[in-house]
């Protein structure tokens, strides 16, 4: 056999450089079709990856009790994106319509479209989307993982006291319904892309919508038992793991790198450099300063909100990472970094209880960073004509229309989001029994745990009752 071995292996090799043959008599045009499928497909699969990252973060942030139920949300809570987004948000977000929602090529039937380079014959279905070249396919699973991202954020929130059931419900209302309608106002080229609103990957899309929602579900599923006093003392509720909580911020951190520059869709040499520079120096400007204010404030340094520093530097710069200069994301990151903290103990302060700090993450700093891009937007930085942001010379006009945007995006996810949680909340229910709360939802929902015979039961007894 090991005589045999290197005919094999020749022979393989021949082999694919005969099945190589055709790609080498391919036209240019043809060639950079397929480097950028293979740009997008790649950095799509670093978005998936931030699944591990998110499952990571808040398993790790909440109690050991709880791990089972959390892993399982964020497992199956994309399997449930995909479904949703299949059936109803990728037609409704980038089908040709109104300026409201798509109306055309829903539920993904009917052939591809409209990209020149390709040569779809489904030619005006999508026509939002056919500015960039790569086969339909390509386009939809790039997508499809950042509508996974925006159910994700709401699963951190709304941890250690919802019903899996219920979890999964809301899910995929908002991938089939929320989502993508807000969406096609900005990516599908609905009325707040017509009114000059800009968002390159995803503050206000995906983080902000996720935020929104979550504030939403947050303040109907009210806090978990013994979180507030009855006078007014918070009490904390520490993480079970911290070294799960670093890895997953590590993973996401990485996987920000498929999520900005990978929403240019094609290989821009230029672009995606500059956006992978503007990216990195955001997320370490939010480390430090989260970590350096939260130090002078508490009096020690606090690991989890130096994570969440990290996470609100990229959140913040995902809007204007194509759009500004690296020394404007150098204070984009710092002060994304400071308003967390902030944000952090205004909603204690104001007894909404958010056990990983999504909401300061995700909805604050989507909302910041997506007005950064009027504040510090530089014309065709990367080749999009955005205007000038007001710092750059460029007046009210772009700034105003971010803010426009902000509030949309905000009133109509926070409104439909409410209904969709209060009539699972009046018919299947939202919230665990008490008993199971205290008990864990690793044994109240799944009969099962993460750490058999392993670790101690961390939990909180209630203080007061929920209201």
């Amino acid at each position: 056999m090991r005589r045999k071995l290197p005919g094999i292996l020749a022979a393989g090799l021949l082999l694919s450089v005969v099945g190589a043959t055709p790609a080498l008599a391919q036209t240019p045009a043809d060639l950079k079709v397929g480097i950028d499928t293979m740009w997008v497909l790649l950095t799509a699969c670093l978005v998936f990856f931030m699944n591990l990252g998110f499952a990571l973060v808040e398993s790790g942030f909440c109690r050991a009790k709880n791990t089972v139920n959390i892993l399982s949300k964020n497992f199956i809570v994309f399997a449930i994106s995909c479904l949703a987004f299949y059936v109803f948000g990728w037609g409704l977000m980038f089908g040709n319509g109104t300026g409201f929602m798509g109306l055309e090529g829903l539920f993904m039937l009917g052939g591809a479209d409209n990209s020149p380079a390709t040569g779809d014959a489904y030619a005006g279905a999508y026509s939002a989307i056919a500015w960039t070249g790569v086969p339909l396919n390509a386009k939809f699973f790039f997508q499809l993982v950042f509508a996974g991202t925006a159910a994700t954020i709401v699963s951190g929130a709304v941890a250690e006291r919802i019903k899996y059931l219920s979890f999964i419900v809301f899910s995929f209302l908002l991938v089939a319904f929320v989502y993508p309608i807000a969406g096609h106002w900005i990516w599908g080229g609905g009325w707040l892309a017509s009114a000059g609103f800009w968002d390159f990957a995803g503050s206000t899309v995906v983080h902000s919508v996720g935020g929104w929602a979550a504030l939403a579900g947050v303040l109907i599923l009210g806090p978990r038992l013994g979180k507030y006093g009855a006078d007014g003392r918070v009490n904390p509720i520490p993480p079970h793991s911290f070294t799960s909580g670093v890895i997953g911020c590590f993973v996401l951190w990485l996987g920000w790198f498929g999520f900005n520059p990978g929403s240019t869709m094609a290989v821009d040499a230029n672009a995606i450099a500059h956006i992978f520079m503007t990216t990195n120096t955001a997320a370490f400007m939010g480390l430090l300063t989260a970590t350096a204010l939260n130090w002078t404030w508490d009096g020690r340094p606090d690991l989890s909100m130096s994570v969440n520093g990290v996470l609100a530097g990229l959140v913040a710069i995902t809007a204007p990472c194509a759009f500004v200069t690296v020394k404007a994301s150098l204070l984009i990151g710092a002060l994304a970094g400071i308003l967390v903290v902030l944000a952090v103990k205004m909603l204690d302060a104001m007894k909404i209880d958010d056990p990983v700090g999504a909401i300061p993450v995700h909805l604050c700093n989507g909302a910041f960073g997506t007005l950064c891009v009027g504040l510090f937007a530089v014309d065709r930085i990367t080749g999009a004509a955005t205007g000038n942001g007001l710092f750059n010379g460029g007046g009210m006009t772009l700034l105003i229309a971010q803010i426009k945007g902000i509030v949309a995006v905000g009133a109509y996810t926070m409104i439909v989001s409410a209904i969709f949680w209060l009539a699972i909340k009046y018919t299947i229910g939202l919230r665990v029994t008490k008993e199971e709360e205290i008990e864990g939802l690793d044994l109240g929902e799944h009969g099962q745990e993460a750490y058999v015979g392993f670790a101690p039961k961390l939990s909180v007894r209630p203080t007061a009752e929920v209201a």
